[in-house]
């Protein structure tokens, strides 16, 4: 799997965290939980309905899956889109100091409450990582360094004080951060920029259409058609990608662009990643 995007201090930038969390799911590492914290209703992702904090009929005794080499033949498809940017494991071995929900049953519920905190911080990481990429952001350098430092923070705190925090308010103090990142990083792209935030895409003919350096925030692109797109540069924070067609489309240099968003789409060997990302498996070779 391609590294994480990795902060890159330079005379600019503030002190960046010696320990960075890992941001890639390490199953092995993990007790399960997104298999048995998260609910799951019947639909077309899921073949039945599940509450939070019952583990899934495919659960094994080693906390592997049953059916994993068959999830989308068996009606899974959600969970071969879903990515917990390492919070399972990080809330496994760190926050829960490696011990399982099974052998301390008292401690299933703190830790199943924990996970979906986790996993927003570490979505929140990945997007601060990526910006500290970015030679375009050089003049919030200090500041994303500096939330980069908030959020790691958070991510080492005791269950109690996870369970307890305003990730609703750290999500918007971000958010406002990586607007202006992404307005910094595009305005360097020549032409109009088209301005798709918050836009109904959904099943739209955008084929081949030019949207390098848009904002896609938080579209809805569910079956939209961007076979051969430019989509160099474009902004794709909280953009719903389930079913949109990317085959052929030019994603290079992508902004917070995140895993789950692609395994929700459909491309093709000729689909242009950036290269923090993989190709899904699902996708045609």
């Amino acid at each position: 799997m391609p590294p994480a995007p990795t902060p890159t201090p330079d005379a600019d930038t503030a002190p960046v965290p010696a320990s960075v969390p890992e941001l890639h799911a390490d199953c092995s590492r993990c007790f399960a939980l997104c298999c048995v914290a998260l609910p799951f209703a019947a639909s077309a992702d899921f073949p039945a309905t599940k509450r939070g904090g019952d583990p899934c009929g495919n659960l094994r005794a080693d906390y592997g899956c049953g059916v994993h080499a068959r999830l989308r033949d068996t009606g899974y498809r959600g969970c071969t889109v879903f990515d917990c940017f390492g919070a399972g494991q990080q809330v496994s071995q760190v926050t829960f100091g490696g011990v399982s929900w099974r052998t301390a049953p008292d401690t299933a519920r703190a830790m199943f409450d924990v996970f979906p905190v986790m996993r927003q911080l570490h979505e929140l990481l990945w997007h601060l990582s990526q910006a500290l990429t970015l030679p375009a952001a050089r003049p919030l350098y200090a500041d994303l360094a500096r939330t980069h430092a908030m959020v790691t923070a958070h991510t080492e705190s005791d269950a109690a004080t996870l369970a307890t925090l305003d990730v609703s308010s750290v999500r918007r103090r971000t958010g406002t951060l990586l607007r202006r990142t992404s307005d910094l990083a595009r305005a360097s792209v020549p032409g109009r920029k088209r301005d798709h935030a918050n836009a109904d895409l959904m099943g739209a003919q955008l084929r081949q259409a030019r949207l390098r350096g848009a904002c896609l925030r938080n579209a809805y692109l569910i079956g939209a058609d961007l076979t051969g797109a430019d989509l160099r540069t474009a902004d794709f924070l909280g953009a719903d990608l389930r079913d949109a067609r990317l085959a052929d489309a030019d994603l290079t240099g992508a902004l917070f662009l995140t895993q789950p968003q692609l395994n929700a789409a459909h491309g093709n060997p000729n689909t242009r990643l950036p290269p923090t990302l993989r190709r899904p498996p699902h996708w045609p070779a």
